[in-house]
């Protein structure tokens, strides 16, 4: 699948700092200690409708992740995947009278439109689950020969399911209890109630082809594949066990990257399937985190574009704001005081001359360096930024070096 286009990231002189990040499994802040190649797999969307601003949030925090991991001279082999099949797709393409093809081919394009617009650094390998089945079949076929997948129904439906306890380590990503998990697993697409399974939280790994559904053919019969088991494969053949960052959403800790790293790990026998367990907190919007079901949604292509003609890097700045794991409220305001803040930051990072900038990059490092600490990070380059606007400085190469760094390290071109 295309991925987006890519933007130049200047070099920025001077010592970078190490990135530390927060581990879910952990519950600590750890240090990453990628090798020259550092890898990162993010769960990407599920293209039944535009991208909004809870999406936005989330690969912004893991491009700064890409970002800071540049900036310490290592190269970034980040992967990214589509669930272009699934039930939400299948669903809103019947209630829309839509062939599910193309509504997923329109949505994925509008994202891909909305990442170039924030400038947010695209992955090196951009997978559709569609394209992926393949290897997706070939998986849960050994996972059905070693005994840790099973067959549930009657004849005409002998659907897949995973047996959740096959390995030692299920748990260790999320800490939840099993009431939590089977809290979680009913809200967010699990079926634990579905008669003749093993155990209620055991997820779907195949789904035999029914009538009016796309299905592919495949040594496990016609059917369609799970949703936990997609981002397991695609990130197991590219990037391997172990890889560095597993993102995405907080809403993502339980089932999703729980059930992705079982999968994984009983196919190897190896533990970890990543390293860190990085998760992005929600946005909300009127008091509720924004979500398609609930239809408290802000797009980011209706802000930019239909007469918003919201400045992205205004988008941008608003989304850093805040920190990345912490939930947070989208407002007018917000958005008002980033347009705000760009304007001051593009007016004095532009001009002839300002104060000495080496010391400002050096705590723009230090804060994202801390957990993407990107609130002190933005109060770093304003208290510059005031000393510029007020007169004070005269180093006529501050100006151009620090904006180098915002564009490099924050992704934000003024």
């Amino acid at each position: 699948m295309q991925t987006w286009q890519s933007v130049p990231v200047p070099h920025v002189p001077g010592p970078p700092r190490p990135l530390r990040l927060y581990d879910t499994a952990s519950r600590e802040i750890r240090p990453t200690t990628p090798g020259q190649i550092a890898t990162m797999y993010v769960c990407g969307i599920t293209p039944y409708d535009a991208t909004h601003l809870g999406h936005a949030a989330t690969y912004l925090a893991f491009d700064l992740v890409h970002r800071v991991w540049l900036d310490n001279g290592h190269e970034v082999h980040y992967v990214q995947n589509v669930t272009d099949v699934d039930d939400p797709l299948l669903e809103r393409a019947a209630r829309d009278a839509a062939d599910w093809v193309v509504l997923a081919m329109r949505e994925t394009a509008l994202f891909r439109e909305d990442m170039e617009a924030l400038r947010i650094l695209p992955p090196r390998e951009y997978i559709g689950a569609v394209e992926a089945i393949p290897e997706i079949t070939e998986v849960v076929a050994k996972l059905l020969a070693g005994g840790v997948a099973y067959r549930v129904g009657d004849e005409s439906y002998p659907d897949v399911y995973y047996d959740h306890a096959a390995t030692q380590w299920f748990g260790s990503e999320s800490n939840y209890d099993e009431p939590t998990m089977l809290a979680l697993f009913a809200e967010r697409g699990g079926d634990p109630d579905r008669p003749g399974k093993r155990h209620p939280l055991d997820p779907l790994l195949w789904r035999m082809a029914r009538p009016g559904e796309p299905s592919w053919d495949s040594e496990l019969g016609a059917g369609r594949p799970g949703w936990h088991v997609e981002c397991s494969v695609i990130a197991l053949n590219r990037l391997g066990m172990g890889f560095d960052v597993q993102g995405g959403g907080s809403d993502l800790i339980f089932p999703h990257h729980e059930y992705s790293a079982a999968h994984a790990e009983a196919l190897t026998g190896q533990h970890p399937f990543a390293r860190h367990y990085v998760h992005a907190g929600m946005i909300g919007l009127d008091g509720a985190k924004m979500s398609k079901s609930r239809g408290n949604l802000v797009f980011v292509s209706k802000l930019r574009g239909d007469g918003g003609g919201v400045d992205p890097m205004a988008v941008r700045l608003a989304l850093l704001s805040g920190h990345y794991r912490t939930d947070r409220e989208w407002t007018p305001a917000l958005l008002e005081a980033a347009t705000s803040r760009l304007a001051d930051w593009r007016s004095a990072l532009t001009a002839p001359a300002g104060p000495p900038a080496a010391d400002t990059i050096a705590r723009l490092r230090t804060h994202l360096s801390d957990d993407l600490d990107t609130q002190r990070a933005l109060l770093a380059v304003d208290a510059w930024v005031s000393e510029a606007r007020s007169g004070r400085g005269a180093d006529p190469d501050a100006p151009g070096r620090l904006r180098a760094a915002v564009d490099a390290l924050l992704g934000v071109s003024v």
